[in-house]
């Protein structure tokens, strides 16, 4: 049974404060998903506007999202709601007193090389189907390309065949978040693994198209895979490899990028590097406008403890012995 929905009072304030946020230069993809998704629910009564019992109920069809998640979604519509009262004094404006509590963000799984070998061998050993022919070769490609690039879930499920150049061995990444676009060049390894995936992508009866994903879960190569999907068969080989930390907890796929970054600073320190002039060109690779949005994947761990303890050992030890002496 469909459901009919009705023009709402909601519809031009939304449309008006996406239109004002994108002249600023943001994307604001999530947020008119989130308010789309609220006129929705609101335009099932005709003639309804938004209130506190109609935001409470909205709030409600959510109830399998973490806090933070629906904390996040209430604050888009809070914010909304304050650019609407500019030229509607009356509107309502919910109250973040009544919003979900926040929650501590989890603490990532950092992904050792050797279980990512394990995942490498599951992924092999996985069964193709009539409708993914080259499962275990994305898979593969996937979980290779997330851990030595860093690439976030979506930017790795919106490459296309256009955006990989396997003699060079470079991706484009194109229109990310914050609207950067960035080229990335893979490591020999990688790029190995990526002409390889490429002699299978590219033979019959797959498409060519240098537009059509890079991904493929059909023949036809018109249907990419989407974000749930890929993420359930990297959980798979998670389980499979037995990929744990030392508490037991089992890595998410965004973990993949917290284990990049993390990996990038222990070769440094290995190889002697000046780590603090390679951080912006770390920034660089992963996306990000700054060194300050990137910390949040740098974890100073034990086994990055150590290594830097003994590179500080090395360099100043018999200046602290003399000192103390």
């Amino acid at each position: 049974m469909t459901t009919t929905i009705s023009p709402t009072l909601l519809d031009r304030p939304i449309a008006a404060w996406l239109a004002h946020q994108r002249a600023l230069g943001r994307r604001y993809d999530l947020e008119e998903w989130v308010l789309n998704s609220l006129r929705k629910f609101i335009g099932r009564t005709p003639g309804q506007d938004l209130d506190r019992a109609s935001f409470d109920r909205w709030c409600a069809t959510f109830p399998h999202l973490a806090s933070n998640t629906l904390l996040y979604r209430q604050r888009i519509v809070r914010r909304f709601c304050l650019h609407r009262r500019r030229k509607e004094a009356d509107c309502f404006i919910p109250d973040p007193l009544y919003f979900a509590r926040p929650e501590p963000f989890q603490r990532p799984v950092i992904v050792e090389p050797e279980q990512i070998a394990r995942m490498l061998m599951a992924a092999d050993n996985m069964p193709a189907t009539s409708g993914s022919p080259l499962r275990p070769a994305v898979y593969r490609l996937a979980v290779i390309l997330l851990y030595t690039t860093g690439l976030r879930r979506g930017e790795l499920l919106r490459l296309t065949l256009a955006d990989c150049e396997p003699e060079s061995g470079v991706l484009r990444v194109r229109e990310s978040k914050f609207h950067k676009s960035r080229l990335l060049p893979l490591s020999p390894d990688a790029h190995v693994e990526l002409r390889g995936y490429l002699q299978k992508r590219l033979a019959p009866p797959f498409s060519k198209d240098p537009d059509t994903p890079l991904l493929i879960n059909t023949e036809g190569g018109l249907r990419p895979y989407t974000g749930t999907g890929i993420s359930g068969g990297i959980q798979a080989l998670f389980k499979a490899a037995d990929v744990k930390d030392s508490e037991g907890r089992r890595p998410r796929v965004h973990d993949l990028r917290h284990s990049f970054a993390v990996g990038a600073l222990i070769r440094w320190y290995l190889e002697g590097a000046d780590v603090q002039s390679n951080l912006p060109k770390l920034a660089l690779y992963m996306g990000h406008v700054s060194i300050v949005s990137m910390a949040h994947y740098l974890h100073f761990l034990p086994k990055l403890r150590a290594i830097a303890s003994d590179r500080f050992e090395r360099a100043f030890g018999d200046l602290v012995r003399e000192a103390v002496a």
